[in-house]
């Protein structure tokens, strides 16, 4: 494997975080998963630890390091914790910055340092039931009414949906004669008119709460409304690339978590007198698999420098999500495959590798939407070929 280059600080980072998950994140996950959501007070130990929100300036709570490279020390902790669907990452990097990018000072102050410290937890609610992928499609409204506005709408599937106490909400704001123009509301949990629906029950992910949330009436006064009320859909779109550069870095740690597991296997269990890493086939597929991990992580970090450099395109987020995402799925079906009969029993944490890694391909963007994207611009006028390319 290529050797990763993370400063010294960085490092001490890692070995906190990892510490932090071994003694107070690990012993509660089987908990949180038969009950189907995680206890808040993950999110205040993880914030009265520094772990929550690293990013925010030092007026917020934060530490004012937006390097993106102690994020993805977060997710792929978690991942070889088996203890992201936790998903903290969701709190801290895909919602909080909608706070700093678009939000007035005055909703800063008000609405980060406890989002900072865990005492507030977030989500975004953009899919409904007749519109993922295809923001567009949304149906929920927002009516300008003077002094706020009045919210109308569902959602679902809206991860952290049950524990949220501020929402992110996406909403027409001139359905009629804009149709294209769209609002994003930040709706706080007592706000008369919000309900949630169902814990909803998944394939896996357990211990992360995904709800349906319904707006019926609900006034937001206008001081809750993020940016300009006709540009929530630029302000969504130009998240995206983090977005899916969040769940490469967290499939592709799943990917080598899936890998581990099925290389441990293979040299402990026995066949025919040997152990299953003897034979030529099952050395061939685990040769295969890291050298497609080895390659896949170096184009992550490629992404992640050049996120930090402000210069990831939509594109080039398009191709690690895919890349990742099937990668996932392809290394948890072959661990599974190793461990045989095992493989199909939930005590064995490969199992649960399998359940967890078929959502990858499709939030963020499904796999198709990914290739549309990758297949739009390597087929236009724009695509710049290869061999020209400044280095």
């Amino acid at each position: 494997m290529l050797k990763r280059i993370f400063s010294e600080e960085q490092n001490m980072f890692r070995e906190a975080y990892r510490k932090f998950l071994r003694e107070e994140i690990v012993p509660y996950m089987e908990q949180w998963r038969e009950q189907g959501i995680v206890d808040r007070s993950a999110f205040k130990r993880a914030g009265d630890q520094g772990f929550l929100m690293v990013w925010p300036e030092e007026a917020f709570g934060g530490v004012g390091d937006d390097d993106f490279r102690y994020e993805q020390i977060i997710i792929e902790e978690n991942a070889y914790a088996r203890t992201y669907d936790w998903y903290s990452t969701l709190h801290s990097r895909l919602v909080g910055p909608y706070f700093i990018r678009y939000g007035t000072k005055e909703q800063q102050l008000r609405f980060l340092p406890k989002c900072v410290t865990g005492e507030h937890i977030l989500a975004i609610a953009m899919t409904e039931p007749d519109a993922g992928s295809d923001l567009a499609g949304i149906r929920s409204h927002a009516k300008d009414m003077g002094d706020y506005y009045l919210l109308n709408g569902s959602k679902t599937y809206i991860s952290n949906g049950i524990n949220a106490d501020l929402v992110v909400v996406a909403a027409k704001t001139d359905p009629e004669n804009n149709p294209h123009a769209m609002g994003l509301f930040v709706v706080e949990r007592d706000m008369e008119g919000f309900d949630r629906g169902r814990n909803l029950k998944k394939m896996g992910m357990k211990a992360q709460d995904t709800a349906e949330l319904f707006f019926n009436n609900v006034k937001v006064p206008k001081r809750n409304l993020l940016g300009d009320p006709t540009k929530g859909f630029h302000y969504l779109m130009e998240g995206l690339a983090e977005e899916r550069l969040i769940g490469s870095c967290a499939a592709l740690s799943a990917a080598q978590l899936s890998f581990d597991l099925a290389r441990d296997f293979a040299i402990e269990r026995t066949m025919f007198g040997k152990p299953l890493s003897a034979f030529q086939n099952t050395q061939f597929t685990l040769a295969e698999l890291r050298t497609e991990l080895d390659v896949a992580q170096a184009y992550i970090d490629q992404c992640v420098a050049l996120h930090n450099a402000s210069e990831l395109t939509a594109v080039d987020a398009a191709k690690a999500k895919l890349l990742t995402s099937e990668l996932q799925c392809k290394a948890a079906d072959i661990g599974v495959q190793i461990h045989g009969g095992a493989g199909y029993m939930d005590e064995y944490p490969i199992s649960r590798q399998y359940t967890d890694a078929r959502i990858a391909r499709i939030f963020g963007g499904a796999s198709e939407i990914m290739k549309l994207i990758i297949s739009r611009n390597s087929l236009s006028d724009e695509y710049e070929p290869f061999n020209i390319r400044n280095f």
